[in-house]
């Protein structure tokens, strides 16, 4: 059938997500499906989640949102599988939620949308990264970037959650809107008792200064830079913890894990394995005391901060008097010394000069929490939710067309 007159028969109020990972796997992309997928749910709109079986468990209780872990490999056969129990359950957007990485660096999720289409469904696409695959031996970088580029000229709408995605997309995309993600943790207040209490917990003195990290650890989350702005903070007589808050690696990129033990190796040689805290797995709650019981929250994110980065969004959300890396792409969502501090990446020196200036004005780090905070309420998931469905059905009140 002519992709120009296919038919659409699917419910569009119905919403499947096509995700590499999901909870309980860790990951920002399964954490983000699964807060949106409730949001939507909320809303009155029926989703559904296909994943893969690696870490899932049977669910007993599907709640409103009914997720199906039944992708075994993410190859050539995925596509149809995919496309078939779409039109068998009448969905009318197949959504996926893409990260190179969550997908086993395998192209085939890259070439399903024009298949899925041409069983007459519609295609939205999420781009958390526009990172490229690996291919195959000698695949040069034109033919990645091809390939990564592809859906986003195939599909029926394509999401970017920051600026600097959108602007790589733009030329590219049939329809192309900037969505920015939400925190995946719950924020609450914390009284100073209790905030105190939690800080106890933690082995940490009223006169000590916590500085925070969220978030597993891999290449682009400047782990080394945090090792190294501890050491300096030490030397220079100032009395500092690091509480890793978290997971110490995810579930989708193999390479986590050896950047994990480099970190643990240069926490050694610098001897400050007593000043530096781990928290490990641990639920919302926990994690939202944590990120109140810190002083400053660190992320030297190596290449910027970003709308992408869900352990960002999470600071904000929380009050954090953040310290993070200088964006690469236009953010005037968030403004230097109202919302956050802004650092050069891969610099410690900057960054202990920034903990060390919050630490010597309190009325600069109250501003920076209050900044946050306001920030963040353009970040909730049911305005998320909300400007997803408002695309949902515009789009799917015209006529299919062919790209």
């Amino acid at each position: 059938m002519p992709r120009a007159d296919r038919a659409y028969a699917g419910n569009p109020a119905h919403v499947l997500f096509v995700t590499g990972e999901y909870p309980p796997l860790q990951g920002g992309v399964g954490a983000y499906t699964a807060e949106l997928a409730a949001a939507l749910a909320a809303h009155g709109r029926q989703v559904s989640v296909l994943t893969g079986t690696a870490g899932q468990t049977p669910r007993r209780d599907p709640g409103p949102v009914a997720v199906y872990p039944v992708i075994t490999r993410w190859d050539w056969r995925m596509g149809r599988m995919v496309g078939e129990w779409a039109q068998a359950h009448a969905v009318g957007w197949v959504h996926v939620q893409f990260q190179t990485a969550a997908f086993a660096m395998h192209p085939a999720i890259h070439f399903a949308p024009s298949g899925w289409q041409r069983r007459g469904l519609r295609v939205a696409w999420t781009y958390h990264d526009v990172l490229v695959p690996y291919l195959f031996p000698k695949a040069g970088d034109r033919l990645r970037r091809w390939v990564t580029d592809l859906p986003a000229t195939v599909c029926d709408m394509t999401i970017a959650t920051n600026e600097g995605d959108r602007l790589h997309l733009a030329p590219k995309a049939r329809r192309l809107a900037r969505i920015p993600i939400g925190s995946n943790i719950a924020a609450r207040r914390f009284s100073p008792t209790e905030r105190v209490a939690r800080r106890a917990r933690r082995g940490v003195g009223p006169d000590e200064v916590v500085l925070g990290y969220f978030g597993f650890l891999n290449r682009s989350k400047g782990g080394l830079v945090l090792v190294e702005t501890l050491r300096r903070l030490v030397q220079s007589g100032c009395r500092a913890r690091l509480l890793m808050i978290g997971e110490r690696v995810g579930a989708s990129d193999p390479t986590n894990y050896a950047y994990l033990q480099e970190v643990e190796a240069a926490i050694a040689e610098r001897g400050l394995q007593g000043s530096v805290v781990w928290t490990g797995r641990q639920d919302d709650a926990e994690v939202s005391a944590d990120l109140a019981a810190c002083d400053v929250l660190l992320m030297p994110y190596v290449d910027g901060a970003s709308l992408r980065r869900g352990t960002l969004m999470a600071g904000l959300a929380h009050g954090c008097a953040i310290v993070t890396t200088t964006p690469q792409a236009p953010l005037p969502e968030l403004v230097d010394g109202r919302d956050l501090l802004y650092i050069p990446p891969n610099d410690p020196q900057a960054a202990a000069n920034a903990v060390l200036r919050l630490m010597h004005d309190p009325n600069l780090a109250a501003r920076l929490r209050d900044g946050a905070q306001t920030a963040s309420a353009a970040f909730t998931w049911d305005a998320i939710a909300a400007e997803h469905m408002r695309l949902y059905d515009e789009i799917a009140e015209t006529p299919h067309s062919n790209p």
